[in-house]
């Protein structure tokens, strides 16, 4: 890498390649002294075509396309899916389903929140290039975290038939229920983990992280009785309140020039941001007992606006979803059967869920025969975009003292603090530095 001085007057910093985005994207900024002139996260990867996909297919395809979207979230997908229909076509689950989608939504918050935790973010707070630097010297932790992790794999493949897109889910329940004896076995491996992730929270304190609160509005499911995961309703902590059925009509989605993902706002105007940081700032008072303990420690029990406590959230989060795991199966009986009849009707269907990165909306307009004819999903990734850029015009001025190559590191800690879906990579494939005098450099 060449080193620009930062005291260059024109700078053009570019990462022509982020591979934690939903989808492929680049940053391009652009510096006059201490003046942002252009920033740009953009988003060139050609659109998948999910939506289209969906139209013309039969209403039972749904849960086992929309999981494709993401191999990291697929329950948040199916379960999105399989909720709106069922609530449009009026079925009545077996007693069971519910509490049986809500551990299987565990299992996907314990394996994505640690892969996140210690292989992705740890490792720039300790200032190594790859978690596979940083085990060398940080091994008993990040085995740990990835002992947790195998434990939420195991789980989703327990429940789903795999652990990476789920086949056992449908509208109407699931095609087969786990026995009580298979989940039982897991408890003895929950228990250790909710001892364990006391320890990853103390290890999580130790990290040096800097400090980026901005004023901002955040938005969540909120549910009286519990700390949602895949029912109830959305509010924001600026006093909105909303549903899946309204969320069209406060929320927004505008084409950028720079980008062939969509940003979302509110209606009218004005940013916002999904993710744990939202839960938890919504719903604290509904963490279980560790996950509560937990929060008070790592400091994200009450009101919290710093981007970069966004992984002790996931830390709170996990413990919480494990303590709901070993609740869910201790209490278990199988779903009998494990799926309702199901006759489609016309209608729209709409549902909201937290994927562990955030709120994601799903919108189907089925006709009498079952057969979708329009889809619209809003994953929690494009619903984030337009404020990391936001976010990385306020915090790029206080480090513009570091060289390109710490410029361009500080503006992607702060991009994956908000856990964008992974895609290839780890970290940023190559970066050019330019400048408006002529000078250039490559890594």
């Amino acid at each position: 890498m060449t080193h620009t001085d930062p005291r260059t007057p024109n700078r053009l910093v570019e990462v022509p390649m982020i591979a934690r985005v939903e989808g492929e994207g680049a940053l391009h900024l652009g510096l006059r002294g201490d003046e942002i002139v252009d920033l740009r996260l953009e988003i060139y990867e050609p659109p998948r075509f999910f939506e289209a996909f969906l139209a013309g297919r039969h209403f039972s395809d749904v849960p086992d396309i929309v999981p494709r979207i993401c191999g990291i979230c697929p329950v948040a997908y199916q379960m999105s899916a399989v909720h709106g229909l069922e609530e449009l076509f009026e079925v009545q689950v077996p007693p069971g389903t519910r509490e049986l989608r809500r551990l299987l939504y565990c299992a996907e918050w314990i394996e994505s929140h640690m892969l996140h935790v210690h292989l992705l973010a740890a490792p720039d707070l300790l200032g190594y290039d790859s978690a596979i630097e940083m085990a060398q010297r940080e091994r008993a932790a990040v085995e740990r975290g990835l002992r947790i992790k195998r434990l939420g794999n195991d789980l989703l493949a327990l429940i789903g038939g795999r652990e990476i897109h789920p086949v056992s889910p449908r509208v109407g329940g699931f095609s087969r229920a786990p026995r009580p004896r298979e989940l039982a076995a897991l408890l003895g491996r929950l228990d250790d983990a909710v001892a364990d992730i006391g320890d990853v929270a103390d290890w999580a304190l130790r990290l040096p992280a800097p400090s980026f609160a901005p004023a901002t509005e955040f938005v969540a499911m909120t549910n009286e009785a519990e700390y949602p995961m895949n029912e109830g309703s959305l509010a924001s902590t600026g006093g909105r309140f909303f549903d899946a059925r309204s969320f069209e009509q406060t929320i927004e989605e505008i084409h950028v020039p720079h980008s062939n993902a969509l940003h979302a706002r509110f209606v009218g105007g004005g940013d916002y941001v999904v993710g744990p940081l939202a839960r938890m700032n919504l719903n604290a008072d509904r963490l279980t007992p560790v996950a509560g303990e937990l929060a008070v420690r790592l400091g994200v029990r009450g009101p919290v606006q710093d981007r970069f406590a966004s992984m002790a959230a996931r830390v709170v989060e996990t413990a919480l979803a494990l303590e709901e795991a070993a609740r869910v199966i201790r209490d278990y009986a199988p779903p009998e059967p494990p799926a309702a009849p199901v006759r489609p009707r016309a209608g729209r269907a709409t549902w909201v869920t937290e994927a562990p990165r955030g709120t994601l909306y799903h919108r189907y307009d089925v006709d009498a025969e079952g057969i979708v004819r329009e889809a619209k999903i809003v994953p929690p990734t494009s619903q984030n975009l337009r404020h990391m850029e936001s976010d990385l015009r306020g915090y790029i001025p206080g480090i513009l003292g570091g060289s390109d190559d710490e410029l361009a590191l500080g503006c992607e800690m702060l991009v994956r603090t908000y856990d964008p879906c992974i895609s290839c990579a780890t970290h940023f494939l190559r970066l050019d530095v330019r400048r408006e005098d002529g000078a250039c450099g490559s890594a």
